[in-house]
């Protein structure tokens, strides 16, 4: 890939699944907490950039298609001593560039915000990251026609209409990677399915998303039953900003451990509902 308004000693090219070791490595050093195994799971999933220099990986920004019309990007990082150079205006301008026509969505630091605001991305909402160590929780309580079932491959298509429903996003390949690595419980009432939420391992421990059901009341109940028997242990849920949920999370061990930014360049995705999306798949994949 040819350098792109980028310092001249910096090279970008595509990123590969072979990069996703020095990935974590830079990740670490700025903080963040993903394992090698969960830049596989991006990588595999999306495509991107990585910034080298002198031979080693200095920066790193990846977008996912969600449709021909939309794709959130993210995972856009620079190396401390690197920073300050222009080479995060030249990661996003190689993102661009390949995502073409599409609008575009992220989820933006304080330190990027600027940057995007120069690009053309917009603020429209914010996420909220809930962590902690889980405390003591009751198993969620369902009503006489209620029932959670262990979701498979092959309740995709269910997965799909629910999600599409509530994001207004075409996220199956998503979903499909999500349903390979983590668990998924359905939760049906009066047998149609009128939710769901994944579990996969994540970070320091595991996160809790996407949930997404018809109602609002429904979205403890998909969280609760992964809490459930799991006291001590590390779990993170990204909200919405304003999430009525937030407190929840609290009561239950995970704080709120900061903010960021959404942002888009375009149009936001049209939800029809009624589902809704209660906790994201995470900041990245939105």
């Amino acid at each position: 890939m040819a350098e792109i308004d980028a310092p001249e000693a910096l090279t970008l090219r595509a990123i590969g699944i072979d990069d996703a070791l020095s990935c974590a490595e830079l990740s670490r050093r700025v903080g963040w907490p993903h394992r090698r195994e969960d830049w596989e799971f991006v990588i595999g999933l999306g495509h991107g950039v990585v910034g080298v220099r002198d031979g080693k990986l200095v920066a790193t920004a990846l977008w996912w298609p969600y449709g021909k019309s939309h794709a959130t990007l993210g995972m856009i990082i620079v190396a401390p001593e690197a920073q300050g150079a222009g080479i995060g205006k030249g990661l996003m301008q190689a993102l661009l560039a390949q995502a073409g026509e599409r609008s575009l969505m992220l989820n933006a630091t304080v330190a990027g915000e600027p940057l995007y605001a120069r690009l053309g991305f917009r603020p429209c909402g914010g996420v909220r990251q809930h962590h902690g160590h889980v405390l003591a929780v009751a198993a969620p309580k369902l009503g006489a026609s209620e029932r959670l079932r262990p979701a498979s491959t092959a309740d995709l298509s269910v997965l799909e209409r629910l999600d599409q429903a509530a994001t207004g996003l075409e996220r199956k390949r998503t979903l499909a990677a999500l349903l390979g690595c983590g668990e998924c419980l359905v939760l049906e009432r009066a047998g149609q399915p009128v939710g769901f939420s994944i579990l996969r391992a994540f970070g320091r421990g595991h996160v809790i998303g996407p949930v997404v059901a018809d109602s609002e009341a429904d979205a403890p109940t998909l969280i609760a039953c992964w809490l459930h028997g799991r006291a001590g242990q590390f779990m993170r849920v990204d909200l919405q900003l304003g999430s009525g949920l937030g407190d929840w999370l609290v009561q239950h061990g995970l704080a709120p451990a900061g903010d960021v930014t959404a942002m888009v360049r375009g149009d936001l995705p049209a939800a029809p509902g009624p589902a809704r999306l209660h906790a994201l798949i995470n900041q990245a994949l939105g």
